[in-house]
C-alpha cells in the first residue's frame, strides 16, 4: 500500500535554527531516502518551498481566483512529503523516525484504492 507522509514544522522557529541544525535535519531526511530505498520502499520525497511562496487556487462557477500567500493562519507549515510503498505494520515507525525532531511533525495517509 502506498502511503504519503507529510512533513510540517514551524518555519518561524526553523528560520531561527542554527544553520548546522538545518543541515542535520536535511542529512536525516536523505538517510531516510536511503534506508527506504534500500528496502524497496522508496518512491519520491521532495522538501517544499516556504509557505509565503504558495498561492491558492479556487474555481467557483467556473471562474479561478488566485490568492498568493503567505498564508500564517497555522502555526505550523507543510514543509515537505514522502511517498512510500509499505505494509501496515511497517509505516509508523517512520513517522516515528522522522517526527521526533522537536520542530517538526509527521502526518501519514494512505492511498484510496480505486
Amino acid at each position: 500500500m502506498k502511503y504519503l507522509l507529510l512533513v510540517h514544522h514551524n518555519e518561524d522557529r526553523f528560520n531561527t535554527m542554527p544553520e548546522g541544525t538545518r543541515k542535520d535535519m536535511l542529512a536525516e531526511s536523505i538517510q531516510l531516502c536511503h534506508q527506504l530505498d534500500s528496502k524497496g520502499q522508496y518512491i519520491h520525497a521532495s522538501p517544499l518551498q516556504p509557505e509565503a511562496t504558495g498561492a491558492i487556487v479556487r474555481v467557483r462557477e467556473g471562474k479561478s481566483t488566485v490568492t498568493d500567500g503567505p498564508f500564517m493562519e497555522t502555526k505550523e507549515q507543510l514543509a515537505g512529503y514522502f511517498l512510500i510503498e509499505a505494509d501496515h505494520q511497517t509505516f509508523d515507525m517512520y513517522g516515528a523516525h522522522h517526527g521526533q525532531k522537536e520542530t517538526k511533525m509527521m502526518e501519514i495517509t494512505y492511498q484510496r484504492k480505486p
